[in-house]
C-alpha cells in the first residue's frame, strides 16, 4: 500500500524557519520525482519544489527561491523542505507528490501557518 506522510508543519513567526518531511513506502522511492506542493485557503494548488529522481536539477517557485530547500534522502524513503525566512504569504497547507509517469501519489498534507 502506498503511502506518503507529511510531518513538521505548525505555527511560525514571519522571519522563522521549519523543516517538512514526507517519508514515503509502498513503492521504489528513488524511482520517483518528489515534490512539495502548497495550497493557501481560496487559491488552487501550486507547486513548490521539485527534485528529480537523479540527473536533472531541482527547480522551485519564484516566490520561494532563495528561501526553500527541497532534498532527498533515498536510504530513508524521505524528501525534505527546509524553509526559511517565511512569510505569511507562506501560509498553506503542504502536500508531498510523487510522480513517475503513472504512478502519482499524494499525501494528506501538513499546515504550515506563518503568523506573529
Amino acid at each position: 500500500q502506498v503511502q506518503l506522510v507529511e510531518s513538521g508543519g505548525g505555527l511560525v513567526q514571519p522571519g522563522g524557519s521549519l523543516r517538512l518531511s514526507c517519508t514515503a513506502s509502498g513503492f521504489l522511492f528513488s524511482t520517483y520525482a518528489m515534490s512539495w506542493y502548497r495550497q493557501a485557503p481560496g487559491k488552487e494548488r501550486e507547486l513548490v519544489a521539485v527534485m528529480p529522481s537523479a540527473g536533472a536539477s531541482t527547480a522551485y517557485a519564484d516566490s520561494v527561491k532563495g528561501r526553500f530547500t527541497i532534498s532527498r534522502d533515498n536510504a530513508k524513503n524521505t524528501v525534505y523542505l527546509q524553509m526559511n525566512s517565511l512569510k505569511p504569504e507562506d501560509t498553506a497547507v503542504y502536500y508531498c507528490n510523487a510522480n513517475r509517469g503513472r504512478g502519482d501519489y499524494w499525501g494528506k498534507g501538513t499546515l504550515v501557518t506563518v503568523s506573529s
